[in-house]
């Protein structure tokens, strides 16, 4: 078994040879610090609505090297934080119009792919929530009568019963579950490249290996020295703590998957997971799941889900008991997997804002602006994200500039060892009231409604 290196996606298509990085002061239009997907979509869209702009991006280690590169595939519409939070300050209209972006998020960079000729294993067949226990099914429902408090019900997602479930795949255990049509499976280092590309052939310059020390108006201060803009973009989401003065912004989060090698075809039958939906469960600690392109299973939850300091992993490298309670959810899934070996292990951090609400925001006066903090839904979210902080920079209004997470407000994470010990204690009871659930609890633990006042979730 391969344990980091990146991810297995890039090891699959080959680890990106490095562009060059900054020699020496620079002068340009827009600096864009951060080569994931936040910092491309922002440059591929600020570059197609002014391609006169001298658009950089500055990239520590090669582009789509963190979650952009990591993350388990999910183009979804799913929206990160609470839909209360949002209506806060725009009221249900505003959580509608943002779910509806969302949703045509989804179906715009599906046509990118399209347009700019990027393979990257899109198959649209909707996600599939599992509900595997009694509490489990109680929390779908509730999500349920929550969507149609909001007033986007079915045309979001709907309840499916278990024979239902079982026409599109065999999850053992399972007592009911959920599916949304919005979402498409990915391969992430395929994506993630082709727009790298695209946004090239529209101009933009990727100088890789350059690491950003300090952003401040006008300047970013790199290790290979000065970018001078008069527009810079901070879109570094999980690496936001390396940045000075950034530490307590967004807190870094972990997140850690595993493949299966190839499966053999009796094991497909028995699984009966013959599309491409996405799959997750309905647990505290929840899993996500896709079938890949190539016949194999890739999962993914929480490892060690914060390292104290808000430091990050070492190219993608994750602890043997993290393969082992994914393995063992994996199995516990699918039965038949229990002979398939684990071909690759990595993980990986995304942003966490305070508040857990994404935001994108843009300051005319000092021509500093940002974008992140999904909490692990950013593959559609860096897109419409990207498009909404090019808007703002362009001084264009939108519908995009209108959306309820454009400026928000969001206090910091507390100094350590609080953020530490808050993290640690919300995911382990999470933990302990999964085990509780699974041994038969009928309603949702409270020490999960505890763990999610603790840090604000």
């Amino acid at each position: 078994m391969i344990n980091g290196g990146v991810s297995f996606w890039w090891e699959q298509i080959g680890r990106p040879e490095q562009r060059p990085g900054l020699d020496g002061d620079l002068d340009c239009d827009v600096c864009i610090v951060g080569g994931g997907l936040t910092g491309l979509w922002t440059a591929y869209a600020l570059a197609g609505l002014d391609p006169s702009l001298d658009i950089v991006v500055l990239e520590a280690e090669f582009a789509g090297f963190g979650a952009s590169g990591r993350n388990g595939g999910w183009l979804s519409a799913e929206l990160s934080g609470s839909k209360g939070r949002y209506a806060a300050t725009h009221g249900a209209e505003g959580v509608r119009a943002l779910v509806g972006a969302m949703q045509r998020a989804v179906d715009d960079v599906i046509e990118v792919c399209r347009v700019e000729g990027i393979d990257a294993d899109i198959a649209k067949d909707g996600v599939l929530y599992v509900a595997r226990s009694p509490s489990q099914l109680v929390r779908l429902r509730e999500g349920l009568a929550d969507d149609a408090s909001w007033g986007i019900g079915d045309s979001h997602r709907g309840e499916l019963g278990v024979d239902e479930l079982r026409e599109r795949v065999h999850v053992d255990r399972a007592v009911g579950a959920t599916f949304s049509p919005h979402c498409a499976r990915v391969h992430p280092a395929k994506l993630v490249a082709g727009i790298a590309a695209a946004a090239e052939r529209r101009g933009v310059r990727i100088l890789e290996g350059t690491r950003v020390t300090r952003i401040e108006p006008g300047v970013a201060t790199t290790d290979h020295g000065v970018v001078r803009a008069a527009r810079i973009l901070r879109c570094l989401e999980g690496y936001t703590a390396s940045v000075r003065g950034q530490r307590r912004t967004w807190l870094p989060m972990n997140s850690a998957m595993i493949v299966t090698e190839p499966l053999p075809a009796a094991v497909w039958d028995e699984i009966g997971w013959a599309g491409a939906e996405l799959l997750g469960d309905r647990a505290n600690a929840y899993c996500y799941a896709q079938r890949t392109a190539g016949g194999r299973i890739a999962l993914g939850g929480r490892g060690i889900p914060y390292r104290f300091g808000s430091r990050t992993d070492v190219d993608g490298r994750t602890q043997a008991w993290t393969v082992e309670s994914l393995t063992g959810i994996l199995h516990g899934m699918f039965p038949a997997t229990r002979g398939a070996a684990i071909a690759h292990a990595w993980c990986g951090v995304l942003g966490v804002p305070r508040d857990w609400c994404a935001s994108v925001s843009y300051d005319p006066s000092t021509g500093l602006g940002s974008a992140g903090g999904y909490v692990g839904s950013g593959l559609t979210t860096t897109h419409l994200a990207g498009r909404t902080l090019a808007d703002l920079v362009l001084g264009r209004e939108s519908d995009l500039t209108a959306l309820p997470w454009v400026d928000r407000s969001v206090r910091r994470w507390e100094p350590e060892p609080l953020r530490w010990l808050g993290v640690r204690a919300m995911y382990g009871l999470y933990r302990e009231a999964d085990r509780r659930e699974d041994r038969g609890l009928v309603r949702p633990s409270r020490l999960a409604r505890i763990g999610d006042r603790l840090t604000g979730r």
